[in-house]
C-alpha cells in the first residue's frame, strides 16, 4: 500500500515542480528585466529543484509500481544518490551563498562516495538510493558526520543568523512608524522588512522541510538505529524533496518582477499584476539618462 501511495505523491510532486520551476526558468529566460544578478541565485535555484524532481521521481515512481523494490543496477543506484545529494545540497547552499560557490560544493561532496570516502546504498522502502547513514565503519560515519556540518548545520546557523536579523529590522521599522505617526508623515520606513519576508519564507520552508531528514541520517550515524524503520526513512526523504516544488511558489513566482512577467509572457495563467508607480518611475529615469548619453 505504501509503495502506492508514495509513488503517486512523488508524481504529483514532480508535476507541481516541472510547472512551477520551469516557470521560473522560462520567465528568466524570457523577460530581460529579471536578469539580475539577484535573480541568477533564484534560477539557479529553480534549476536544481527541477534537475532533482526529474532525474529522481520517475525511477522511484517505477520502482513503486513494479513489485516495490530496486529495479535498476547498483550503478545506476549509486548515480540515483549522487543526483539527489549534489541538488538537495545545492538547494541548501543556494540560499545562502552565490550559484558558482554553491554549486561547486554540493558536487564536490556528492561524488566523495565515488572516490572511497562513503557510499550510496538503498533506502528506506528499497525504492531509492541515498548516503548510507547506517554503516558503522569509520569511513562511512566521517563522511556523513561531514555532511551534516557542513551541508545542514552551518545552513541552518546561517538561517537562524538571518531570522535575529529580521527581527531587529522588523523592530526598527515598527519604531520607525510610530515616530513617523508622532510627526504626522509616512517617509520614515524604509520598506527593508517587506523584501526581506520573501527570503525568510524559503529559509524557513527549508528548514522545515530537510530537518526531519538531517535528525533520521544523523541518529543512523550516531549508531541507534532505535525506531529507524523502512517507512520512517522514506517519509523525511519525501518531505526534503518536496521542498523543490515550494521554492518557485514561495520565492519566485510570488516576487512582483516575475508576476509582471507572467502577466506579460503567460497571461493564460490568470495572474494580472499592475507595474508600480516607483517602477515606471525608474524605467522613465533609465531611459531619460539612455537618451542623453
Amino acid at each position: 500500500m505504501w509503495h502506492y501511495i508514495l509513488g503517486v505523491i512523488y508524481l504529483f510532486l514532480c508535476i507541481i515542480s516541472i510547472i512551477g520551476n520551469g516557470m521560473v526558468i522560462y520567465l528568466f529566460a524570457k523577460c530581460q528585466a529579471l536578469r539580475t544578478p539577484a535573480n541568477i541565485l533564484v534560477v539557479n535555484l529553480a534549476l536544481s529543484d527541477l534537475i532533482m524532481l526529474t532525474t529522481n521521481v520517475p525511477f522511484f515512481t517505477y520502482n513503486c509500481f513494479n513489485g516495490g523494490v530496486w529495479m535498476f543496477s547498483p550503478t545506476y543506484c549509486e548515480i540515483y544518490g549522487c543526483l539527489g545529494a549534489i541538488t538537495g545540497v545545492t538547494s541548501i547552499w543556494l540560499l545562502c551563498m552565490i550559484s558558482f560557490d554553491s554549486w561547486a560544493i554540493s558536487i564536490g561532496f556528492a561524488i566523495a562516495p565515488f572516490f572511497g570516502w562513503g557510499k550510496y546504498t538503498l533506502e528506506g522502502i528499497l525504492d531509492s538510493c541515498s548516503y548510507d547513514y547506517l554503516t558503522q565503519d569509520f569511513n562511512t560515519r566521517s563522511y556523513n558526520i561531514v555532511m551534516f556540518v557542513v551541508d545542514y548545520f552551518l545552513p541552518a546557523a546561517i538561517t537562524i543568523s538571518y531570522a535575529f536579523i529580521v527581527k531587529a529590522i522588523f523592530a526598527q521599522e515598527a519604531a520607525m512608524r510610530a515616530q513617523a505617526k508622532k510627526m504626522n508623515v509616512t517617509t520614515l520606513r524604509s520598506g527593508r522588512s517587506v523584501s526581506l519576508r520573501q527570503p525568510l519564507s524559503t529559509f524557513s520552508m527549508w528548514f522545515i522541510c530537510w530537518t526531519p531528514y538531517a535528525i533520521i541520517s544523523l541518529q543512523g550515524v550516531m549508531g541507534d538505529v532505535s525506531g529507524i524503520t523502512p517507512l520512517v526513512t522514506t517519509l523525511p526523504a519525501l518531505l526534503a524533496k518536496s521542498c523543490s516544488c515550494y521554492n518557485p511558489f514561495v520565492y519566485a513566482i510570488s516576487h512582483p518582477k516575475y508576476r509582471l512577467a507572467i502577466t506579460q509572457y503567460m497571461p493564460w495563467f490568470c495572474v494580472h499584476e499592475t507595474e508600480t508607480k516607483s517602477n515606471v518611475d525608474s524605467q522613465s529615469n533609465s531611459t531619460v539618462a539612455q537618451d542623453k548619453a
